[in-house]
């Protein structure tokens, strides 16, 4: 938490800014666009919000972690110089950093959905499980970043790029069903895009997620976790060299 060190208002920041995040985009879309989400005749203005703010929550933790794992390395110099630390659990406390940040995003999330829709799903008791995928993945590519941080200063600029785009291409700001089917297929091969229609499913719409589809993201992720630490195990050893 040493992005609040020396702020007036601290750790408040974490709550402070989702409480915005969600006020803005009701404002932004409920007075100034009247959008809808979808085709859903019950889908009122308050609800875009709610369901546009569940898939920024789900972007966001993703986008923090990878943004940030760039640079773990190259800004923590003196764990790897100079004293003895295990800097390979630099990515799992980046990790731990954007989930309690996610957690706060989500408490105001429920908070919303109960204010607006006055009930919540007992489904969203699985949003845990649905999100293991998407943190395995994010520990794998967190290690190999910050792994090439090291020996490639350009990734940082570059992954922020990729971020960028990955959120337009991820159905954050727009339902899946708006797509063209074939472009449906494409935006589906995005990890990210998965992870966040079945976020809503549970949240939102109260919906089991698809078992299967969740199982096989499941052994992604832990293909990518595996391949990402054994990277970052056998490129350590040249970082001191390096920086």
């Amino acid at each position: 938490m040493g992005r609040y060190k020396g702020s007036f208002l601290g750790l408040a920041w974490s709550l402070f800014n989702p409480i915005l995040m969600l006020t803005v985009y009701t404002f932004v879309f409920s007075v100034i666009f009247k959008s809808r989400w979808g085709n859903s005749p019950d889908a009122g203005h308050a609800d875009f919000a709610i369901i546009l703010f569940t898939g920024l929550i789900i972007f966001n933790l993703f986008a923090e972690c990878i943004n940030r794992s760039t640079s773990l390395i190259t800004s923590n110099v003196n764990f790897v110089k100079k004293v003895v630390f295990p800097i390979e659990i630099l990515p799992i406390v980046n990790l731990l950093a954007a989930l309690f940040h996610a957690s706060i995003s989500l408490i105001v999330l429920f908070i919303a959905i109960l204010a607006f829709k006055h009930q919540l799903h007992f489904t969203v008791l699985l949003l845990p499980i649905i999100t293991i995928p998407l943190m395995l993945s994010i520990l794998g590519l967190s290690w190999i970043l910050a792994s090439l941080g090291v020996f490639v200063r350009d990734v940082p600029q570059t992954i922020s790029i990729i971020v960028t785009i990955l959120m337009f291409l991820s159905p954050v700001f727009y339902p899946l069903s708006a797509l063209p089917v074939v472009f449906q297929k494409i935006v589906m091969l995005n990890p990210l895009a998965f992870m966040i229609e079945e976020a809503r499913k549970v949240v939102y719409w109260g919906n089991e997620p698809n078992w299967t589809m969740l199982a096989i993201n499941m052994l992604i992720g832990l293909a990518i976790c595996a391949a990402g630490f054994l990277f970052f195990q056998k490129t350590k050893k040249g970082f001191a060299d390096v920086i």
